[in-house]
């Protein structure tokens, strides 16, 4: 019987007609066995890829957030606070300098012949800065006039508005009545007056740091 390789032959016609046999040759390709071993060691020789960044798990992020969270809201309630007290702390302020200036006004028309020493030093004491130099310096004159006259002024206050201000100074506008006994009118006369008073803070306390009459 043939063999397999004569199976396999072509013919071909050269040019002198005669007929050429060519062998065609079939390769067979080793199978190579691959050594679980030496597999092995050459995944462990190489290179190892970064991971890439694992995102935070659910729960983390709600940790976070919740954090952040509650942050804010300390962050808000400390500055509400603060702002609070600032505008107490302002509130305060004019209060008392309102409450100073429309005690100077009445103080400064309720006079009499009969407690002149203790009106003018009453006048004196809610006073500061030059305009306390300046009323104490012509305070003999004002005491001689009110006693000569035989004064007596009793003045209530009618209103009081705050024009400016804020935790150390104000200005403020007190309308003021006042019923005005003296030699010349010894039944009383009504007077009106709207005064201007500049009050400072003076460690504690308000005092009058100017005062005139508009109107």
């Amino acid at each position: 019987m043939p063999t397999r390789e004569e199976r396999t032959l072509k013919l071909v016609k050269g040019s002198g007609g005669t007929v050429t046999r060519r062998r065609a040759v079939v390769r067979r390709v080793p199978r190579v066995e691959e050594d679980p071993v030496e597999l092995l060691g050459r995944l462990d020789e190489e290179p190892v890829l970064d991971s890439p960044p694992q995102r935070p798990s659910r729960p983390q992020w709600i940790v976070f957030v919740a954090c952040a969270v509650v942050a804010l809201a300390l962050a808000a309630a400390v500055l509400g606070g603060y702002r609070w007290y600032g505008d107490r702390a302002l509130d305060k302020a004019h209060e008392a300098a309102l409450a100073a200036a429309r005690q100077t006004a009445v103080n400064f028309v309720s006079v009499s012949a009969s407690s002149v020493d203790r009106d003018l030093q009453r006048i004196v004491a809610g006073a500061t800065g030059e305009f306390k130099d300046e009323f104490v310096r012509g305070q003999a004159q004002v005491r001689a006039a009110i006693v000569e006259n035989k004064v007596e002024s009793t003045g209530t206050v009618l209103r009081a508005g705050l024009v400016s201000g804020d935790r150390r100074s104000a200005v403020v506008l007190v309308a003021v009545d006042a019923t005005v006994k003296n030699a010349k009118a010894p039944e009383g006369r009504p007077s009106h007056y709207r005064i201007q008073v500049d009050v400072t803070r003076d460690g504690d306390a308000w005092r009058v740091a100017r005062l005139q009459f508009v109107g």
